[in-house]
């Protein structure tokens, strides 16, 4: 296997991937042993552990694809693979930096500034800079164009109006990537959309959780009164916001957390099984979702390979956004129906707590990062299907 890295191209073989896989796996064990964090399903979305993320920035788990020139590991984004599929499956807490090392560092690798690499590459290779997006609004749907956030242009500020809602991480974050409109209005749909880099906090941009059904509040209402920031915020080409997402999402939807985030579940029930004994019709069940997990895994690979080409494989990442979150449902309802468990959230078994856990976090699966449906839509233009 060949990847291309920071303009190189450097040979990494099976072994290498093995050995990598190894290393993360003896880790993982020996933090759990050590009471270091419980495995938790769904933990890139609320698993928020500052320490843990420093702890990987300091083994080179974190902004690996970043040229070492920026801070970065000059990894391949199979070897960074390898790594997060290691974290996912285990249930390790990387919700703090997860955002920032999936899609932010190369957004900002592919349209910053040398001040804004500089700036921000170096802590979130670190492990240490959390960012948050701010894309979604109120009233929009999955209708990302319809942005009506703005930002005027004051010629050495701009100034921000508007609202973000779902807003995963803000909160805590350090910055925000936000998508809005800086020239024409709301008609006009995808032109004159523009990114900015905005630091937080901000006295002007006030942050509102939003508790999920389980009382979580990893998501957040992010409202900007006339926040003013830098000039130097923007980030990338002034009207080609559009053009810049659509690169970024395909780092966001085709990654292993789109069938990965029950894989704790899975794991905790299967080994439910070799302990305590399984049915046929549970080892029927136990098989085929292992088979189908298999088969996205494959799928997603080949997003990454892609990406390490330095390809835009933004149809094949929406089919395994779609296909891998309606899996990690499909599969708490066979877990839940196959092994007859009780879901609890409290006083239970880890297996029972897992299930818990999944069955409140599975409707916003088909939801985040695009419906299923408007995914559908990407798949068939991209096929030429209308």
């Amino acid at each position: 296997m060949t990847a291309t890295t920071s303009g190189t191209s450097r040979a990494v073989t099976a072994d290498d991937l093995a050995a990598l896989r190894a290393e993360v796996r003896a880790f993982l064990r020996e933090e759990i042993d050590d009471s270091a964090f419980v495995p938790d399903v769904d933990s890139w979305m609320t698993g928020f552990d500052p320490d843990f993320s420093r702890r990987l920035g300091e083994r080179g788990w974190v902004g690996m694809t970043i040229p070492t020139e920026h801070g970065g590991h000059g990894r391949t984004p199979v070897e960074r693979f390898v790594v997060t599929e290691e974290l996912l499956a285990h249930g390790a807490p990387v919700a703090a930096h997860w955002i920032a090392d999936r899609q932010m560092a190369p957004g900002i690798l592919a349209n910053g500034t040398d001040d804004q690499k500089q700036r921000y590459l170096p802590g979130i290779a670190s492990g240490t800079a959390f960012f948050a997006i701010g894309m979604s609004e109120p009233d929009a749907g999955s209708d990302l164009a319809a942005v009506r956030t703005r930002a005027v242009d004051n010629g050495d500020t701009w100034t921000i109006t508007g609202t973000k809602v779902w807003t995963t991480g803000a909160h805590l974050a350090h910055a925000m990537v936000l998508l809005a409109r800086t020239d024409g209005r709301p008609d006009d749909r995808q032109q004159g959309l523009s990114q900015l880099v905005v630091d937080l906090p901000h006295p002007d941009i006030e942050i509102r959780p939003i508790r999920s059904i389980d009382g979580q509040a990893h998501f957040n209402e992010v409202i900007f009164h006339d926040a003013v920031v830098d000039k130097s915020a923007l980030l990338g080409e002034r009207g080609r916001g559009w053009a810049q997402v659509m690169g970024e999402l395909a780092f966001e939807r085709s990654g292993p957390e789109r069938y990965l985030s029950t894989m704790p579940l899975l794991r905790a029930w299967a080994r439910d099984l070799r302990e305590n004994g399984s049915t046929p019709e549970q080892r029927t069940t136990l098989g085929t979702l292992t088979a189908q997990a298999w088969a996205l895994r494959g799928m997603s690979l080949q997003v990454a390979d892609e990406l390490s080409a330095g390809r835009n494989p933004e149809v094949l990442a929406a089919m395994v956004k779609d296909l891998g979150s309606t899996f990690e449902g499909d599969l708490v309802t066979a877990v839940r129906n196959a092994s007859g468990i009780v879901a609890r959230r409290e006083g239970g078994t880890p297996l029972e707590r897992l299930l818990a856990q999944s069955v409140l976090h599975t409707p916003a699966f088909t939801l985040r990062g695009g419906t299923n449906e408007i995914l559908r839509g990407i798949v068939a233009r991209g096929l030429g299907i209308r």
